[in-house]
């Protein structure tokens, strides 16, 4: 129903290298269940050789970063001295706990062509009993992704459980994040758990609970709100949701947590050079000037 809509968000561009749609943290709502952040890479068409992504060593504490592609690579490297390319419908999942820092970039033989990028870049706040965990991180191929064939859909079950398929992939709080794949017109059920979820319309249109939204926009709704989505043939769907937390998140640059003293403590580490660095990258993106 539509009193089940918290909230509608749309994104603001930004351009940090290529065109990237920020949809949260917004200023009406900095959280969907744990997730803090999310930005849409692309769609962009990248020219051999001089179009590439770039992005330099930079640190982060208390979050997990979920990495998800429908077109083209990344090349991530990270101060655990992981060193992994990431292909459409792929996951990383890099939880930085008390420090990690990473890179992405892209290979070179990926340079070398003419190619498109476009994939979502989430934030998945810790609670605070994990914010101090040592770092991690997973790669999980495709193959290891549960799919659910809905009859008008496909279903990557990216985090959490849907339809009886659940993901591999080990989440530190309850939390879904689903991408919905249409082939024709038709109709998607999704239980909340309990949950507070979120919509991103990636493409095509879709009508939720009645109300109808449009491409690269995101509903919010009020916890605990199962929904009903009929969807364009042509829809492509993030599902996003989770508990939400009972204590505020801080945000500053790239780092998030429960308190305020961590973060100052993080910052002096990245400016001092004690913070974990990426094995073989002397490069880093510096501290923000306040």
């Amino acid at each position: 129903m539509k009193n089940d809509i918290n909230l509608t968000i749309e994104p603001r561009v930004k351009d940090i290298g290529i065109p990237v749609r920020r949809i949260l943290p917004w200023a009406k709502k900095r959280m969907v269940g744990p997730f803090i952040f999310l930005d849409e890479m692309g769609p962009v068409f990248l020219h051999a050789p001089d179009d590439h992504i770039d992005v330099r060593p930079h640190p982060h504490i208390g979050l997990s970063t979920l990495t998800y592609l429908f077109e083209g690579s990344l090349y991530h490297r990270d101060s655990l001295g992981t060193v992994q390319e990431i292909l459409p419908g792929e996951v990383n999942w890099m939880t930085a706990g008390k420090g990690i820092s990473h890179s992405e970039r892209e290979t070179k033989e990926a340079r070398s062509k003419d190619r498109r990028l476009h994939g979502l870049q989430f934030w998945v706040a810790l609670p605070k009993h994990a914010e101090d965990m040592d770092p991690t991180f997973f790669h999980y191929d495709s193959n290891l992704v549960p799919k659910v064939e809905t009859g008008s859909a496909k279903i990557d079950v990216v985090a959490g459980t849907f339809a009886g398929q659940t993901s591999p992939l080990i989440a530190h709080s309850p939390m879904i994040f689903l991408t919905a794949r249409a082939s024709k017109e038709g109709m998607l059920h999704i239980p909340s758990n309990g949950f507070e979820l979120a919509i991103y319309v990636v493409k095509g249109t879709a009508m939720i609970n009645g109300e109808k939204t449009s491409e690269n926009k995101m509903v919010v709704f009020n916890t605990g709100s199962d929904l009903a989505i009929e969807h364009s043939a042509d829809a492509l769907i993030a599902v996003i949701g989770g508990e939400p937390f009972p204590e505020e998140r801080y945000i500053y640059w790239n780092f998030v947590s429960s308190s305020k003293e961590k973060i100052e403590k993080a910052k002096i580490a990245w400016e001092d050079g004690s913070f974990p660095q990426v094995p073989g990258d002397a490069e880093k993106i510096p501290l923000p000037k306040d």
